[in-house]
């Protein structure tokens, strides 16, 4: 083929060599390269017409090893004829090639035998990677009867030469001499053998995933690790089996890499002017309540569920990963937990994740194991080695892991993934290798309570089932309760008929979805090339009544396409903290703890562990990037309080939630004007907060803590406010008699057996009378009763209505 040569692909060059001063690279460029495996960059060559380019690249890709070893030949007499000492350091030059491949650029699953011989450019996630180990080229052995070195030179299937070698190593001469093997003088090259998969967000649903076997040979071994995301190029072949190939007809394929890229591991959508432009405006012209609209927005066919929206939405942004001098690493991934009964739409809102996030991994309780979730060690079936596979949480890495039927793992199943969620890394030492892979994904898990369905009677830790260890590990922990509530489901029905009566504008009657029709097209298109996009980014869903719903006021709903760009460009933000916001996260993060301690019979979902505070930390960080801040700011640990608040006191809320619903038969403009006198009230009553912190020991068990209003707005000045309503501390000590916190205690606990050993929900006044003091050395007088039913409701802990008491 002479001293020149082409590389293209699909028509197009991606490298061309030349002879010294030609068109393609200079002598002075190529002597400058010091790497067996040079690359120049895509040059015109003006010399030759356009018929016999073509051909020559249809040929390189069509015939791949003779016109591969021809170049090869080409590159070394290229060197040589530049720097001779240069030529002899190494024994063989290879070429790489890149760019866009056409109809040859396929995934796992698209390689056929038709592109067999032929060079193909394939897509996939590392999923096994073998020992490297070294492979003999040249052996050179010398015999001391006759003072003669004999040469040998070995190839393989997996050589560019198309007839292998004899395995037989040579041991004596042809007259039965002794040889003794020079391994100075002998050749050996890096072997290693990978396996690729097709990437989860890119293969069909329903399927099973495809791999193809990859060889690295020299400098091209240990570039991948599993979890990694690559392009590789190479020629596709075929090798017979160990056992009757040949015989049976059955061939096992590899493809010989020749040039290996690294993807990134974050997403890149793309991006116009106009569309940074639209999202600064999004984050100016919405700054006040900028994080509601985008929680909103956040799977918008499921109603309700503000607060576990908004821990997503603080899931998808993400905080600060930070790794300290001492190589201490603190995550910035946020982790949730979702468990409640059947029916609440925690498995949708998992869907929405995967089809939201960039980098998604589905999997199920018990559908998966430990080592599937982290990283197994294998044995091949071809050579006996073993080898590192790679799990769910590997291949995740940089996205988001959705574990469904979370409750359905084993214990030891579990435990397997403590490591991951705290430092976002498997470390392996098994089987004699040890590894450490990254593993840096937030997890998003759902579960059912032990006993299938939510029992109000015992604690929400005995619900959970989990134990604290791993529970302390999730950022955020929701209990999601069916309760029956006539409005709300009324609200919820009218909501899912509305999404099944509504029909997309190009869609006909009777058409059925495509399967697979999210799945993503390979990266195809040059590299070099940037594809101006035509459509207009619209940054709100259009108004449909039939979609949205009657409402009094239209609620603008974010685009999804808006919304990944937007999460996208958020996340590059790394906001710093403020001594303000610092300050206050300190401070709420002690009266969680001191009240964790003090009120024992306040139902908590989630130990209070000195994780909390880095909850906080990243719950917040995630808050200031949601408003494309640069600072943490008070709002924002004010809104990463309300969110630990929730999700650590779920119960309560929900209570105080359904008694209010009940009570208030006032119109909307009425609750909201009531509502936002209380919050005033409530601001003034923050100032003086210094003057009520020594009272907060002293009430104990007889005050909720989070006593606040629905109002989303309201919830952070609620977080730091006194024990008391104003209400109770101008009025209460004046009108009721003191009664001791021993005798209300006393009074709890009788009144929790009065109602387990009734199994009902409401108990007559007359009747909780007797009940209590019957067998009481102490009894209660109906003073006392009064005075603990009235202190009880004021804590959102019973209802009492016309001498009926019953239990919230």
């Amino acid at each position: 083929m002479g001293a020149g040569g082409a590389l293209a692909s699909g028509g197009k060059m991606s490298r061309v060599l030349a002879p010294g001063g030609g068109a393609g690279c200079s002598a002075r460029e190529a002597a400058a390269w010091r790497s067996p495996r040079p690359g120049w960059r895509m040059r015109s060559c003006g010399r030759r017409s356009g018929t016999t380019w073509i051909s020559w690249t249809m040929r390189l890709l069509n015939n791949a090893f003779e016109e591969l070893l021809a170049f090869q030949r080409a590159l070394k007499d290229f060197v040589a004829s530049i720097d001779a000492t240069y030529a002899k350091q190494y024994e063989e030059f290879y070429i790489g090639l890149e760019g866009s491949f056409g109809a040859k650029h396929v995934s796992p699953r698209t390689l056929t035998s038709c592109f067999l011989s032929c060079i193909v450019c394939v897509e996939g996630i590392v999923t096994k990677c073998s020992l490297v180990r070294p492979k003999v080229v040249r052996s050179v052995h010398y015999c001391p009867a006759t003072k003669k070195t004999i040469e040998r030179r070995y190839t393989d299937m997996t050589s560019l030469e198309a007839f292998p070698s004899s395995s037989v190593y040579p041991m004596k001469d042809e007259e039965n001499n002794p040889l003794e093997t020079e391994f100075g003088l002998s050749v050996y090259k890096d072997h290693q053998t990978i396996t690729i998969q097709e990437m989860p967000e890119k293969a069909p649903a329903g399927q099973l995933p495809r791999s193809v076997d990859i060889v690295l040979d020299d400098d091209l071994v240990d570039k991948v690790k599993p979890g990694d995301r690559i392009q590789v190029v190479g020629t596709y072949r075929c090798l017979p089996g160990k056992k009757g190939g040949y015989t049976s007809g059955t061939f096992r394929t590899i493809l010989i890499a020749c040039h290996v890229k690294q993807m990134s591991k974050e997403v890149r959508p793309l991006y116009s002017a106009t569309d940074v432009a639209k999202i600064k405006r999004f984050s100016k012209s919405r700054s006040k309540d900028i994080f509601d609209q985008l929680s909103k927005s956040l799977a918008p066919s499921i109603h309700g569920h503000e607060y576990i929206k908004k821990a997503i939405l603080c899931m998808l942004l993400g905080g600060v990963e930070k790794v300290l001098d001492n190589g201490t690493r603190i995550r910035g991934d946020i982790n949730v937990l979702l468990i409640g009964d059947p029916s609440v739409a925690k498995s949708q809102l998992l869907r929405y994740v995967l089809s939201t996030a960039p980098r998604a991994i589905a999997t199920t309780g018990r559908g998966s194991s430990g080592v599937g979730l982290t990283a197994a060690v294998t044995t091949d079936q071809e050579t006996g080695e073993r080898r590192l596979e790679a799990g769910a949480m590997v291949l995740a890495d940089r996205g988001v892991v959705c574990i469904d039927e979370f409750d359905k793992m084993s214990d030891i199943d579990r435990t397997a993934i403590h490591e991951v969620m705290e430092q976002g890394r498997v470390t392996i030492a098994k089987a004699g290798i040890h590894a450490r892979l990254n593993a840096r994904c937030s997890v998003l898990a759902a579960a059912n309570p032990v006993y299938g369905r939510y029992d109000q009677y015992k604690t929400p830790m005995e619900n959970i089932g989990l134990q604290d260890s791993l529970l302390s590990r999730f950022d955020l922990l929701f209990i999601v309760l069916d309760q029956m509530d006539p409005e709300q489901d009324r609200e919820i029905s009218d909501h899912v008929l509305r999404m099944h009566r509504y029909r997309g504008p190009n869609e006909q009657d009777g058409d059925a979805m495509p399967l697979g029709s999210a799945v993503e097209i390979l990266a195809t298109e040059d590299p070099d090339f940037i594809q101006e996009e035509e459509q207009e980014l619209q940054v709100y869903e259009k108004h449909d009544n039939l979609l949205h719903g009657p409402s009094r006021r239209k609620e603008k709903i974010v685009s999804m396409e808006f919304m990944r760009k937007y999460i996208h460009v958020a996340k590059i933000i790394k906001p710093v903290l403020t001594e303000e916001s610092a300050s206050y996260i300190a401070e709420e993060y002690s009266r969680l703890r001191s009240q964790d301690q003090i009120s024992s019979d306040v139902a908590r979902t989630s130990p209070v562990t000195a994780r909390t505070l880095e909850t906080l930390i990243r719950l917040s960080t995630a808050h200031a990037k949601a408003r494309m801040s640069k600072t943490i700011d008070l709002q924002d640990a004010e809104a990463a309080v309300e969110l630990v608040q929730f999700a650590y006191f779920k119960k309560v809320l929900e209570k105080e939630k359904k008694r209010k619903k009940q009570q208030d038969d006032d119109t909307e403009r009425d609750e909201v004007e009531e509502e936002e006198l209380e919050a005033a009230e409530r601001k003034k009553k923050r100032r003086r907060k210094s003057a009520s912190q020594d009272q907060d020991g002293k009430e104990g068990d007889s005050y909720d803590p989070y006593d606040f209003s629905d109002a989303e707005e309201e919830m952070p000045e609620v977080q730091a406010h006194t024990p008391k309503t104003p209400e109770a501390a101008e009025t209460g000590g004046a009108t009721k008699p003191e009664l001791a916190e021993s005798r209300l205690k006393a009074f709890k606990a009788a009144l929790l057996e009065v109602f387990k050993a009734s199994h009902a929900q409401s108990v007559g006044l007359q009747t909780l009378m007797k009940s209590i003091n019957q067998d009481n050395p102490d009894p209660f007088s109906s003073a006392e009763v009064k005075v603990a039913l009235e202190r009880m409701q004021d804590d959102n802990q019973i209802m009492l209505s016309d001498d009926i008491v019953f239990l919230i």
